[in-house]
């Protein structure tokens, strides 16, 4: 039923400019600034790669522990903006700092959670992720120094969802800007040892990283807090909450922080069960993953857009046309992807020869790619319907259920089974994990059809 509805509104959503318009003003600069960040992420891997496959599995496996932090603190600030737009989109700018102020107690404590067991014990947590002797003193002198840039991180995070959710989606691609310039310098100055400075290889990589997010964080706070902002005031309109306001929130934000840190678990184990394959494997995932990222940020910019232009219209009591909304965001998302799957498919190869890679990492990449490509359309739209749609009316907990049961019961399992009982090939192996899309895409269709998602949270708080 779904999906004949979706199709018989293809024509209208080519044809609707404002809908367009709306959606390419926030996804294009929340896409553009994530492009940035992911290009640093290939700059970090490509000048890592000349020092070899140990070296690139090290860093590979090191940001895995970042990796779950950072889906963490996306927990906490997506949690936290969907109430924030809903807010914004009722006029209600009281609400909008109450619930920043909240979402920035939430993300310090986070950070130091983490920045704690990274900088006493970087070599345990490499040992989660490989037994490679090689990969776990690359890895752990990387993460005790990127570890530093975890709080850093979380306030960056808070300002800029916060900022998105209210339609200031342009200030943060400056401040990205700034800080990957910064990172970038600075990785060719430390990684390589150029200008006078000693190539400190890995650890070089970790302080660039460190200056730039520090960098970054003194621009948001001069861009968020200026002379006649929303989010300018007194530390008392950022505090002061109800008892009321911090049930709602937490009943709202807690199950997009647990779907968030669960699917980052889930998600890490995949990496458990590559590090068991070597570093030759685990560094064509690294290089894999780059390149994926590369492609998906037009997905979390246009998933982003969703949230916000959903939120916005169902906060301001206007469900039918948040519903409209829903349906030609899917048909955007399935348009755009034919076109990525084709611009990836050929330009793959030249795309993977930027890495400097050895040639059997090269070739597995290659095919790993070709797997993600499979798995396109699904992978794509579950971002469109579990982050945006239903993210937006605070069907929260409908989503904690299709991320986390995706990844335990079937991507878990499968990489296990896959890395060793089965022993398939690196790529075989991808494919395997990633058949948790098409059940979470059956699932999502399904909520979204029953319209519960269809709520105006702004006036229940």
């Amino acid at each position: 039923m779904i999906i004949k509805t979706i199709a018989k509104k293809i024509p209208e959503t080519l044809g609707d400019k404002k809908f367009i318009k709306k959606a390419v003003g926030i996804a294009i600069p929340v896409a553009l600034q994530n492009l940035l960040m992911t290009f640093t992420n290939l700059v970090d891997t490509v000048m890592i790669g000349g020092l070899g496959a140990s070296s690139i599995a090290a860093v590979g496996l090191a940001n895995k522990f970042f990796f779950v932090f950072s889906l963490l603190i996306f927990g906490i600030c997506s949690g936290a903006s969907v109430l924030a737009a809903q807010f914004y989109g009722n006029d209600d700018h009281s609400g909008v700092r109450k619930i920043t102020g909240l979402c920035f107690i939430l993300s310090v404590c986070a950070s130091v959670l983490f920045f704690i067991p990274a900088l006493l014990a970087p070599q345990s947590i490499m040992r989660i992720f490989t037994n490679s002797a090689e990969a776990v003193v690359i890895g752990s002198g990387y993460l005790s120094i990127a570890c530093f840039t975890y709080i850093f991180f979380g306030v960056n995070s808070v300002m800029i969802q916060m900022m998105r959710a209210t339609g200031r989606v342009k200030a943060p691609v400056y401040t990205s800007f700034v800080a990957v310039s910064v990172n970038v310098v600075l990785n060719y100055t430390l990684i390589l040892g150029h200008f006078g400075a000693p190539a400190l290889g890995v650890k070089g990589a970790a302080i660039a990283t460190l200056i730039a997010r520090v960098v970054e964080f003194s621009a948001l706070i001069c861009l968020t807090f200026r002379k006649g902002s929303l989010f300018r005031g007194k530390i008392s309109d950022f505090t002061g909450w109800s008892e009321s306001f911090i049930r709602k929130t937490m009943m709202t934000a807690f199950p997009v922080i647990c779907n968030e840190f669960m699917w980052g678990l889930g998600t890490t184990l995949y990496s458990v069960a590559y590090g068991r394959m070597g570093d030759n494997a685990v560094a064509s995932m690294t290089v894999a993953q780059t390149v994926i990222d590369m492609i998906q940020v037009l997905w979390i910019g246009l998933s982003a857009a969703t949230s916000v232009i959903l939120g916005n219209t169902l906060g301001a009591g206007k469900l039918d046309e948040a519903e409209d909304y829903a349906y030609k965001f899917c048909i955007s998302s399935v348009i755009l992807s034919f076109a990525a799957m084709a611009l990836l498919f050929f330009t793959k190869n030249g795309i993977i020869s930027i890495f400097n890679a050895a040639p059997d990492v090269a070739g597995n990449t290659a095919m790993i790619i070709n797997m993600f490509i499979l798995v396109f359309i699904p992978k794509m739209l579950n971002f469109i319907i579990v982050v945006g749609i239903l993210r937006a009316g605070g069907d929260t907990t409908m989503c904690l259920f299709i991320d986390t049961s995706g990844v335990w019961f079937i991507g878990a399992p499968l990489a296990f089974l896959g890395a060793l009982v089965w022993h398939t090939p690196i790529h075989v192996l991808f494919l395997l994990v990633s058949l948790e899309e098409f059940y979470k895409l059956v699932l999502g269709l399904w909520r979204v059809s029953k319209k519960k998602w269809l709520r105006n949270i702004a006036i229940e708080v």
